[in-house]
């Protein structure tokens, strides 16, 4: 409820909000990424006008890989991407969950940023320490300047 109140806060002031997702490590590893992330998702977005949806961003961030320097495998945060659009079809219709980036973001950097960029509903990176070197930044920019 707090953060679907701050997501239309950031509309109403004119900001874009981006929606964080993701779940513990103990949350996956019972199992349970689809419920969690689902449940913040639908929860997040409820309400969303149909003229907010491009605006949205929504980013999966498993809690688990901030910061630890041990990402999400690609092949299972394009699962977890594709998951959150079917979800967001169901909440807000299909035209505006395609509309809505939806972003991967957990130990990303420049070694891995392509495998997520290569995946048909990961539209970009939220990235924290990576962007915090330049030759680093400059890398990330580069390859994500590249990406299908």
């Amino acid at each position: 409820d707090d953060v679907n109140r701050k997501v239309h806060a950031a509309f109403a002031h004119g900001l874009v909000p981006i929606l964080c997702v993701g779940e513990t490590l103990a949350e996956r590893e019972a199992g349970q990424t689809d419920s969690v992330v689902r449940r913040q998702v639908l929860a997040g977005v409820e309400g969303i006008a149909a003229d907010e949806a491009p605006t949205t961003v929504i980013a999966y961030e498993p809690v688990w890989a901030i910061g630890t320097g041990l990402p999400c495998d690609p092949d299972e945060a394009a699962r977890v991407s594709a998951s959150i659009r079917g979800w967001l079809a169901e909440a807000l219709g299909t035209d505006a969950a395609q509309s809505i980036r939806v972003l991967y973001g957990g130990s990303v950097k420049p070694d891995n940023l392509a495998s997520y960029m290569a995946a048909d509903d990961i539209d970009g990176a939220l990235v924290g320490g990576a962007s915090l070197k330049a030759e680093s930044f400059a890398t990330l920019v580069e390859i994500a300047a590249h990406a299908p």
